[in-house]
């Protein structure tokens, strides 16, 4: 019995040991985010605002974000933060999109923006090609994980 114990214990002492480590590892090394100027910048160039909100039905206490997206026909900017996770994509979308089935059933209806590898601030180039005026949404969806974490309706 005493060995049962010992077993258990230390697999749920690895088990939340890794998932610790889940966590935090993109914490450790996501890159600093863009300056409050460089963000600035692209603000007083803005043609569009949204706002991400951590109330959005596809979010939850592990997947949010929030703050204010300014988008530009050449870039979209966060002033603000979001969870921390690995391997984020910023998607445009031409309609609104708040939970995973709604993502994962309009996916080829958006336009690929980049990768997010910052939680606090980022600022992301507009892909050539990709016309921000045909869509109206911004959207931000862990590949690895195949969750949802934000969205932001910009027009």
């Amino acid at each position: 019995m005493r060995k049962l114990i010992l077993l258990i214990t230390h697999l749920l002492a690895l088990g939340l040991g890794f998932a610790a480590g889940i966590y935090t590892l993109p914490i450790l090394i996501a890159p600093p985010g863009p300056s409050t100027a460089e963000i600035d910048a692209v603000v007083g160039l803005q043609r569009f605002q949204g706002e991400f909100r951590r109330d959005l039905a596809g979010s939850d206490l592990l997947h949010w974000g929030e703050g204010l997206v300014s988008v530009t026909a050449d870039h979209i900017a966060l002033a603000g933060r979001l969870a921390p996770g690995p391997d984020y994509r910023l998607y445009l979308s031409p309609r609104f999109i708040d939970t995973e089935p709604a993502f994962e059933q309009a996916r080829s209806e958006m336009a690929l923006v980049g990768e997010v590898r910052s939680f606090e601030n980022f600022l992301l180039a507009v892909p050539a090609g990709v016309d921000v005026e045909t869509h109206n949404t911004v959207i931000v969806w862990c590949e690895r994980f195949g969750q949802f974490i934000t969205a932001a309706k910009y027009r």
